[in-house]
């Protein structure tokens, strides 16, 4: 995995700035995006809609999370170290040994395979 990165992708600059509604209102009109990798390290992300999004990669060292519901989103190899997460819900498919992990020494999140079937 590469450092996070830091682009001039026009949503990802509006998280930078701290601007959550205008995001969540550009994700919801269509605007495309991509924010796999980048550095959202310290960032107040608070009532972000984290529906569908890939944050796969991404820093998120000591980001204010509090509340988001990432159970629809993609955080494979992300790194929440230091980060606020009362009140979040993650995927049924990262367990809590591999957030707590990344929580507390900024391993980058594994995401556990999908269970078969009986």
């Amino acid at each position: 995995m590469s450092q996070p990165e830091i682009k001039q992708d026009f949503m990802y600059q509006l998280l930078r700035e701290g601007k959550i509604e205008a995001f969540n209102q550009s994700k919801n009109d269509g605007e495309s995006f991509d924010l796999r990798g980048c550095d959202l390290r310290g960032l107040d992300l608070r009532g972000l809609d984290a529906d569908g999004i890939d944050f796969s990669g991404c820093y998120f060292r000591q980001a204010d999370l509090r509340g988001i519901d990432f159970s629809k989103a993609n955080l494979e190899g992300a790194s929440i170290n230091g980060a606020k997460i009362s009140g979040c819900y993650f995927p049924k498919n990262i367990p809590a040994d591999e957030l707590a992990l990344s929580l507390t020494h900024g391993t980058r999140i594994r995401v556990s395979a999908p269970q078969a079937g009986p």
